[in-house]
């Protein structure tokens, strides 16, 4: 099998701020939009870090978590995590065969590429890598040992397929609900 991974985006260029960056503050604004900014929310403002119920699944589960992500600005949805204890935040992107990180995120977070590979995406063909990610988190939810892609040219963190086909996906009314299937 040759190492050729389709990876399809959303969107070519996705919005975002400097996710790496030392200090990132998400806020809510009046319209519901979020906002990732270098300074603290301002007081009219509503500072968050993630929409989380524990009030159970639709399976009647009461200690199911399900993770509720409110819809973006420009219409996507994104949930802040953390690889390797690296904070980052990931677009949600069904269109990703892989959990995907721009190389300097996966540099930050200790990843190392472990084998060549070749992407194809909205933009033309890419070279890339593919490697293991030890510890992935967003919400309530830890995964180990991910599969992952690193792509030079990547600006936005990917939360790829490999991890949203562990979970019951559902959208409705600007919000996405992620809960573990069981």
């Amino acid at each position: 099998m040759r190492n050729t991974l389709a990876i399809l985006f959303a969107a070519a260029i996705l919005p975002c701020t400097s996710a790496w960056a030392d200090a990132v503050y998400k806020c809510k604004n009046p319209d519901g939009g979020m906002l990732y900014q270098a300074t603290p929310c301002a007081k009219e403002a509503e500072s968050v870090s993630s929409w989380a119920s524990k009030s159970g699944s639709k399976t009647g589960d009461p200690s199911a978590e399900t993770l509720v992500i409110a819809q973006g600005r420009f219409g996507g949805f994104f949930v802040d995590g953390a690889v390797n204890n690296q904070y980052l935040n990931f677009a949600i992107d069904t269109g990703a065969t892989l959990v995907t990180l721009p190389q300097a995120v996966a540099n930050s977070a200790g990843i190392r590429c472990q084998k060549r590979a070749t992407t194809l995406t909205a933009n033309g063909i890419s070279t890339a890598c593919t490697s293991i990610i030890q510890e992935l988190k967003f919400g309530p939810f830890t995964i180990s040992n991910v599969e992952v892609i690193i792509v030079p040219n990547l600006i936005q963190p990917l939360l790829g397929m490999n991890i949203l086909k562990r979970f019951r996906v559902e959208q409705e009314g600007g919000e996405m609900r992620l809960s573990k299937k069981y």
